[in-house]
């Protein structure tokens, strides 16, 4: 069945709204034209090459005392800025530990990893 956009904006007009719309666009980076490499890079756990951000390490935190410690080390090392260890800390202090999110246990990459 084929639609021209008329008959795409009287059957589905939200539908027609929203493809024509610039809200929610996402852009490609790249195109791979080996299927093959595309399909291996695909297939990989949805972890590979992460690296975990200071949320990642907050939120495997029990206490606001550990979390804390962290911002300082984070901080002391140049990996967050001043600032956003400030809007940490007050996120800390005002919402607790667990608004960063769940806790994150011991091996949670191996057994939340798509292998």
């Amino acid at each position: 069945m084929e639609l021209n956009r008329k008959s795409l904006k009287k059957m589905f007009p939200n539908l027609a709204r929203e493809v024509g719309s610039e809200e929610n666009r996402v852009s490609v980076n790249s195109v791979r034209t080996n299927n093959e490499a595309g399909e291996k890079h695909a297939s990989r756990g949805r972890f590979t090459n992460y690296m975990p951000d200071i949320i990642d390490f907050i939120r495997r935190c029990d206490t606001a005392a550990q979390a804390e410690e962290i911002l300082v080390y984070m901080e002391k090392r140049g990996e967050i800025d001043e600032q956003y260890a400030k809007k940490l800390r007050e996120q800390l202090k005002e919402k607790g530990v667990r608004s960063f999110g769940t806790k994150k246990e011991h091996d949670y990459y191996l057994t939340h990893g798509e292998c």
